[in-house]
């Protein structure tokens, strides 16, 4: 199984690869690149985009595991932000959504 990797810490913010690919990418709340989805791997749009970064951070991996483990392992949502353990700290589209579960039980408790 493909995944894009995106080395975060080097992102410049230039856009490129959100220009040329906004199915696979889109900007931070910071104004950097993130990974927006991991479908569709084989598009060529995407391979484009990989290769118009100007620090090359951008790659198209093998890896072993499930959709779900490629999704948590780019997720861009630090520990320190949701204050989520590893153990429930769930991603969905990208963002950490462990306390949904929470904030639901709390939302029909008033």
């Amino acid at each position: 199984m493909k995944k894009i990797v995106l080395k975060n810490e080097s992102c410049i913010g230039c856009g490129a690869c959100v220009g040329i690919d906004s199915e696979h990418f889109e900007f931070s709340d910071e104004g950097y690149s993130i990974i927006k989805s991991q479908e569709n791997l084989d598009s060529p749009i995407l391979m484009d985009a990989i290769d118009a970064c100007p620090v090359a951070i951008i790659s198209l991996e093998e890896t072993e595991g499930s959709f779900d483990q490629v999704e948590n392992q780019n997720c861009q949502c630090e520990e320190h932000d949701c204050n989520c353990n590893s153990d429930t700290c769930q991603c969905v589209d990208m963002d950490c959504h462990c306390n949904d579960e929470d904030n639901i039980d709390m939302e029909e408790a008033t």
